[in-house]
Order: structure tokens, then C-alpha cells, then sequence
């Protein structure tokens, strides 16, 4: 028999909450026959969404909460006095074993300090990273850490190489995964003291496919499969990714649209243009897992519309599937 996922959403999280993020959990269950959804928040928004919809009832289950967690609080601070937090009541529930994983679209500083204080990291983790998967020009590749810690130690890059291989092969998909660590040059003697520090250990991994540094102009084209950074490099690659794609694609469109001859030779490439940008689309991998904590914890994009949220809640599925934190484990108890 087929074993249930239970995960809890935060429906309160986000810039499009609760509508987008309701969409997308109705949009899961309907794809997915294993996937039962807990939406957390308040029971009178929820219950007023899922009443447009027609869907399976014995599969999305309201939990109330009364408070929402905002991009403007300090985020241990809201995680300690709102106790009945769309987001706090979520992670209680990983923690008790009432769901296997949490998906939230809502304030990152509230999952990351939450994912911590709550749910708890697997023993022998040091630091849980955030891991984004990017796209490039030969697919994706996993960005970690993006965000959760910006003062990172070299021993824990050397655990981020480790989770991110684990994940990218047993998730993704790719065999063998290519790891590298951010740099300012390809030479092994280039770089600052984590950098230097850190090279050396990963070389000497004998449980990674580490291939050196690698420069961010590498990155788009695919350079390795898991990118290792500390968070203020990573979440500065990202931010810069995702700007100069929207901008790329503006400039693309103000182009094609600034002539009378440019218009009509735009509605000959526009099958192929779209095509082609959908495998720039991140969104269809779902969001950011933090891993190397004792149950799935997930942060989407906070203007995730439902395609995003569906995708998030399906990714979970897999992380499940594949045993990720028991391996996680094994492999750093194995290393210790």
C-alpha cells in the first residue's frame, strides 16, 4: 500500500496568500494520489478558497491559526511570542511527525529561524544551508547556501558539498554530481581565507565529485552541478541571476516591439522564445529546501503564484521518497 505524504503549508505566507498558495495545494493533490495537504492558518480564508474548487476532501485538511508572521518582524522574536503563527503551528506539526514536510512562500527569516528552533537539525549537522536549484544552459544546478548563514566556517561548506551531492542525485536526478566552490579564479591558490581553507578539505572528500573552483561567469553555463558558497556570495549570485534574467527578458521584448518590422519578426520567433525560456524557469523545480534538518523545510519565492507552490508541495514528495535526511545522516555520521 502506497504510504500518504502529509505536508503542512503555510496558506498564510506570501504576497499572493492564501489564494495562490490554496490553488497550488488543490493543483498537488489533484497530480499527485499520495499527497495529503495540511493548510495552516486562518480557517475562515482557507474554507472560503477551497469552496471555489472541486477536489478531493479526505486530502487538504485546515488547521487553524490565528497570527501571520510579516517580512517586517525580527524573525526569532516572532518565532518565540506568535505562538499561533500560521508558520509556528506548520513546523510543530514536522516536529510531532503530523506532517513530513513544510512548505511557506512567507517570511524567510521566520522559516529559516523556525526550521531551527522547531523542527531541529540532524544530528552531526552543523549548519542547515539553504539550496536553491538554478537553471543554466545544461539544466540546473544547486546553489548552497543562498541565505541561512552569511558567516559560514569551512567545515561547514565541506557539509553543504555533501548535502547538496546527496540531494542533487537522489532528488534530481544527476549521477555522480559535479561540485564546486565559488572562487575568483581557477587556480587553486586564488582566493580568500574560507576559500583557501576550505579547497583542500573538499579535495580530499572522497564521497563528492569536487572539481575545483569556479568563477560566477561559469555558472549560467552549467560549470558544476553543486555550487558551494557561504550565504553573502550566494544569496549575492542569486539576487544578481534573477535581476539580470528580468532584465534580459525586458530588453528582449522592448526590442522586438520598438519597429514595425521588429513586431512582425517577433511573431515568428515568439513559439520558439517561450519555449526556450521556460527552461529558464526555476519555478518548475519548486522552492528552496533547508536542508540537514530533522524534517523538510521549504521556502518558496514570496510572489510564488500556484504553479510554484504546487511544484514546492510535489518536490516534497521526492525528498520523502528518496529517504534525503536519512542519508544526510548516515553520510556525516560516517565522517565523523
Amino acid at each position: 500500500m502506497q504510504k500518504t505524504i502529509k505536508i503542512a503549508v503555510d496558506a498564510m505566507g506570501g504576497d499572493n496568500a492564501p489564494g495562490e498558495i490554496i490553488k497550488g495545494a488543490v493543483l498537488a493533490v489533484q497530480d499527485r494520489k499520495e499527497i495529503k495537504v495540511i493548510l495552516v492558518g486562518k480557517e475562515d480564508l482557507i474554507q472560503k478558497e477551497l469552496s471555489e474548487y472541486d477536489y478531493d476532501k479526505t486530502r487538504i485538511e485546515v488547521v487553524h491559526a490565528e497570527d501571520v508572521i510579516t517580512n517586517n518582524e525580527a524573525p526569532v522574536l516572532a518565532i518565540r511570542r506568535k505562538k499561533d503563527s500560521s508558520i509556528v503551528v506548520a513546523l510543530k506539526l514536522v516536529k510531532n511527525g503530523e506532517a513530513d514536510a513544510f512548505v511557506s512562500a512567507g517570511s524567510t527569516g521566520a522559516v529559516l529561524a523556525g526550521g531551527q528552533l522547531i523542527v531541529g537539525r540532524i544530528q552531526g549537522v552543523e549548519l542547515p544551508p539553504l539550496a536553491p536549484v538554478i537553471p543554466t544552459m545544461n539544466g540546473v544546478s544547486l546553489l548552497i547556501d543562498c541565505g541561512a548563514n552569511v558567516d559560514a566556517r569551512s567545515s561547514h561548506l565541506v557539509q553543504f558539498a555533501k548535502m547538496g551531492s546527496i540531494y542533487m542525485q537522489d532528488v534530481i536526478g544527476i549521477k555522480n554530481p559535479r561540485v564546486a566552490i565559488v572562487n575568483i579564479g581557477a587556480e587553486e591558490e586564488k582566493g580568500n581565507m574560507l576559500v583557501k581553507e576550505t579547497f583542500p578539505l573538499l579535495k580530499n572528500c572522497t564521497d563528492i565529485n569536487f572539481i575545483g573552483s569556479i568563477e560566477a561567469r561559469e555558472i549560467p553555463n552549467g560549470g558544476a552541478d553543486v555550487i558551494v558558497c557561504e550565504a553573502f556570495v550566494g544569496n549575492v549570485i542569486l539576487k544578481l541571476y534573477e535581476g539580470l534574467g528580468m532584465a534580459l527578458v525586458k530588453k528582449i521584448k522592448t526590442g522586438l516591439m520598438s519597429t514595425t518590422r521588429s513586431k512582425l519578426g517577433a511573431l515568428l520567433v515568439k513559439p520558439a522564445l517561450k519555449e526556450t525560456l521556460k527552461d529558464f524557469d526555476s519555478s518548475k523545480y519548486g522552492g528552496a529546501p533547508l536542508l540537514g534538518l530533522k524534517g523538510l523545510v521549504v521556502k518558496t519565492h514570496g510572489n510564488s503564484k500556484s504553479t510554484e507552490i504546487r511544484n514546492s508541495i510535489l518536490q516534497c514528495v521526492t525528498f520523502t521518497e528518496q529517504h534525503i535526511n536519512e542519508k544526510i545522516e548516515k553520510n556525516l555520521s560516517n565522517n565523523e
